[in-house]
């Protein structure tokens, strides 16, 4: 049976960058936790949106969370009130203060 490697670590700092962005200190675990709730919440409640990739940074006081997708008007809403709901919504799992960003996708 051959040795098979996921093409996207063969990638990784090449041609594409990593997802999440932070260094992890001595609750590595905690964070790579918060994490995956952070995906897990956000494709779960984005899912019709488009959405293909989410980047997460981290300071010691902020997380910034980046959301690439084709529609960005749908998550955006009518003057940044979703965005401002999602903003508390994330800031009640991580405990947090949470930045979002959103990139157009073509």
């Amino acid at each position: 049976m051959g040795q098979k490697t996921n093409p996207i670590s063969n990638r990784l700092g090449i041609i594409r960058g990593w997802d999440s962005n932070w260094y992890g200190g001595n609750d590595y675990a905690a964070k790579i936790l918060e994490d995956n709730k952070i995906r897990e919440y956000l494709n779960a409640r984005l899912s019709k949106q488009s959405i293909s990739k989410i980047v997460i940074e981290r300071t010691l006081k902020l997380i910034t969370v980046t959301i690439h997708t084709a529609k960005p008007g749908l998550i955006i809403g009518k003057g940044g009130a979703e965005v401002d709901k999602l903003k508390v919504e994330l800031n009640k799992i991580s405990n947090k203060e949470v930045q979002i960003n959103i990139y157009e996708v073509k």
